[in-house]
């Protein structure tokens, strides 16, 4: 018989358990009168919530919580406000900006080179000398071979010009920025990387994946400690007023003992997980980035996981020579884009990362971006013990845009994780056939988390997820999308005991929005923003807008 235990034994048998023996039942806090989303199935919609301490120890309707309210409890009128769990940024890059660095403002996603040149002279006109002039540049500009070092040499030598595609896997640098971040033309290739040369044998300022990632950890190594501190202590507060609780930082930018000082110095106001994204040499790959640094450095920060790149992206071909494939068009074939896709490591390299995890016990991060990587790691898994060793070990793909449906039965008995990132699926415009599943994979039992890889904004991310301009049919309810942000990630990072749903206890990690996410035109979603956001219980931001 299934017994209905009241609101109020249920509190009490938690405030037992969290405070020890006599510890008392008040709550420190209760929110009332709100639009509480859960994300538990069995009762997804409450008025009000108490917490104390770190966690809630009820939810429920008014008239259930209001009356555990004590003489000692704060108590929060939310007047009908939206509350959700805390978003958890399933997969970031936090990185560093150079000092004085300016970026070139340009008017088009996709700029020719005659429209960056002119942004690139304007951005130099306003940078102090020596500074770094950045820039992104799209497919267009990566597929023009007349843009390289020496072209961007034309633009300035004073200045260190930095262009960096918007996936982030390529690079384009000119002798000054070549100099600064010492790499001079004897440099060799890191295994699953390269530095491209011109015909005469000179360095072309082409840098491609794991080369383009030392680039970055290089540029990172310049910003000082003080100004580094600052830029993070403004990115993770930003990401507060958006209510965001947790940000998963897969390190490609900031070497992951760099970051943890980093962060601890600032120190975070939300949860930070820093995932080691280890390096390559010329030799191979460095198998110990990461070893012997502290799990929790520091309040609110975890260190944990590892991450490779088994692949690069569909419209930067990987280690593909630059130029060799067409620009993606609204009227080219994508589904062929992702299925030719080469893999970044022979097959055996990643049956090594997976017996590598497994000796560690570290969880396995690997970013699968084309079929033959998907298929190629799955593959891997089923050879170093299928499902019976990996069904509950959670090893993620990050993005899975090749995870077509042939590897979905297998990809769920290995019960892999996809961490999709919604603005990837409005790169193309639509005519998906078997590419970026989403709604897919839910309905098929494969669990997946929403991380933003791109704007941070995570209800522009939301809007992406339910408007999927790619393959509209695999679009997300707008709950669906709520619980791939918050249950579905932490379920990716092992953390779905403490955080990602509003129920007793687990972590008051909670937004209060400004807005109804749920029921706010689409076009409406990217202006909403919290008006109060608690991580622990403890407020990480608050914009005054709520009556105490």
């Amino acid at each position: 018989m299934t017994v209905a235990w009241p609101v109020w034994l249920l509190v009490l048998a938690t405030a037992g358990k969290a405070g020890g023996p006599g510890a008392s039942a008040e709550p420190d806090l209760l929110l009332h009168h709100g639009k509480v989303f859960t994300g538990v199935a069995a009762r997804p919609w409450v008025e009000a919530l108490a917490i104390r301490g770190e966690r809630i120890i009820a939810t429920g309707k008014d008239a259930e919580v209001l009356p555990l309210a004590g003489k000692h409890t704060r108590s929060v009128n939310l007047g009908g406000r939206t509350v959700i769990p805390g978003i958890d940024d399933a997969h970031d890059h936090l990185d560093l900006d150079p000092p004085g660095a300016v970026e070139a403002e340009v008017k088009t996603r996709d700029p020719g080179w005659e429209e960056m040149r002119a942004a690139l002279q304007a951005a130099a006109k306003k940078a102090a000398r020596g500074a770094f002039v950045e820039g992104t540049i799209s497919w267009t500009l990566w597929n023009d071979l007349s843009v390289d070092r020496d072209a961007l040499d034309r633009v300035s030598m004073d200045h260190p010009i930095v262009l960096g595609t918007f996936t982030g896997h390529a690079m384009i640098l000119n002798s000054a920025a070549l100099s600064r971040l010492g790499i001079g033309e004897k440099i060799q290739d890191p295994v699953a990387g390269r530095f491209e040369r011109l015909p005469d044998g000179r360095l072309s300022g082409v840098v491609r994946e794991y080369a383009a990632m030392a680039v970055g950890r290089r540029m990172a190594g310049l910003v000082p400690d003080e100004e580094a501190v600052a830029q993070l202590r403004d990115r993770l507060g930003k990401a507060a007023r958006w209510g965001v609780t947790s940000i998963q930082d897969l390190s490609a930018s900031i070497e992951p003992a760099h970051a943890a000082r980093l962060l601890a110095a600032v120190p975070t106001p939300i949860r930070v997980r820093v995932v080691p994204m280890p390096g390559t040499s010329p030799a191979g790959r460095d198998t110990h980035e990461g070893d012997g640094l502290a799990a929790h450095p520091a309040p609110l920060l975890t260190l944990g996981g590892r991450k490779w790149l088994l692949d690069g992206v569909p419209v930067e071909f990987t280690l593909d020579l630059r130029g060799t494939h067409p620009k993606p068009t609204g009227a080219s074939p994508k589904d062929p884009l992702m299925s030719e896709v080469p893999l970044s490591f022979a097959p055996r390299e990643l049956k090594a990362m997976l017996e590598e995890s497994l000796r560690s016990g570290q969880q396995l991060l690997a970013h699968v971006s084309g079929y033959p990587a998907a298929r190629a790691l799955l593959e891997a898994m089923q050879e170093t013990g299928g499902p019976k060793v990996w069904a509950t070990r959670r090893v993620r793909l990050e993005h899975g845009d090749g995870l077509f449906p042939d590897l979905l039965d297998t990809a769920r008995a290995l019960g892999v994780i996809v961490v999709q990132n919604p603005s990837h699926l409005n790169v193309f415009s639509g005519g998906l056939e078997k590419g970026q599943p989403l709604k897919t994979l839910l309905d098929r039992g494969i669990p997946i988390a929403l991380g933003s890889d791109g704007p941070p904004n995570p209800y522009l991310n939301i809007l992406f997820a339910t408007q999927a301009s790619n393959r509209p049919s695999e679009a997300l309810s707008r709950e669906e999308a709520v619980i791939a942000y918050t249950r579905g990630s932490a379920y990716a990072e092992n953390a779905e005991g403490d955080k990602g749903t509003l129920e007793p206890g687990k972590l008051a990690d909670l937004a209060v929005l400004s807005q109804d996410i749920f029921t706010v035109p689409p076009p409406e979603l990217p202006k909403t923003e919290s008006v109060l956001t608690l991580v622990g219980g403890k407020v990480a931001y608050d914009a005054g807008a709520l009556p105490r």
